[in-house]
């Protein structure tokens, strides 16, 4: 792997190739180029060899890439190769309908816990594996006991910080925070926020300028990679 560090965005890259190759692999198809991945799927074949070149050389000439051996290289990239445990923070309808996603069944992400501070909802039990919704108070403790690695933030954004806070303290170093507020972390957490009232709000604009936002789209086409490129460095 080079030395330099590797975006955000070309980490988000590798996992839509991901999904890509597991098509093609339940299709059985054996190999395949960047050209034709990049056709099939709408994507990029230059930004597919930059991407993949920051971890090595994973196509043979002639050939291209062997869809297994690749699918394989960027599961074990990706860390998707070791199993995660996850907790999810808020036992509302987010938090229920988070611990429900069938999902998490085919990836390596297993929802072990849930947290709340409403009585009413502590003790009881969730989904089709019955996962337990514990007291917040006790989040530490149920983080050691259920090897918790991966926290997921639904409460209400006044109690985010607060709930980040308790996760921080509890030793997590990776978060998913669906609460629609600004959160400050500290060195080593790495925090992803879901906003869906951006995205929302990003359609709305589509909705009430439709020719301008494909413009937008087709200049953006045209310069392609310099675009990436340029996201990239402000990330």
């Amino acid at each position: 792997m080079k030395s330099e560090k590797i975006s955000e965005l070309t980490t988000n890259r590798l996992s839509v190739y991901l999904r890509c190759l597991n098509a093609l692999s339940a299709a059985g198809i054996k190999t395949v180029s960047s050209q034709a991945l990049a056709r099939q799927f709408n994507l990029n074949s230059a930004q597919i060899r930059k991407d993949l070149g920051y971890f090595g050389e994973f196509g043979v000439r002639g050939v291209g890439y062997y869809v297994d051996d690749l699918r394989s290289h960027i599961t074990k990239i990706l860390g998707l190769d070791i199993p995660r445990r996850v907790g999810i923070i808020g036992a509302g309808r987010l938090g229920t309908a988070l611990a429900n996603y069938q999902g998490f069944s085919k990836s390596n992400f297993t929802v072990v816990a849930l947290f709340d501070n409403d009585s009413a909802k502590i003790g009881s039990r969730i989904g089709q594996t019955s996962i337990i919704v514990h007291d917040e108070k006790r989040l530490s403790r149920i983080v050691k006991v259920e090897r918790i690695d991966v926290a997921v933030i639904a409460v209400p954004a006044r109690a985010a910080q607060r709930v980040l806070n308790h996760i921080m303290a509890a030793g997590i170093r990776a978060v998913l925070n669906f609460a629609p507020a600004p959160l400050g972390g500290r060195l080593g957490v790495k925090i992803k926020t879901v906003d869906l009232t951006t995205s929302l709000e990003s359609l709305s604009y589509f909705l009430g300028h439709p020719q301008g936002a494909v413009m937008t789209n087709v200049r953006s086409n045209a310069r392609g990679r310099s675009i990436v490129n340029h996201k990239e460095q402000e990330l």
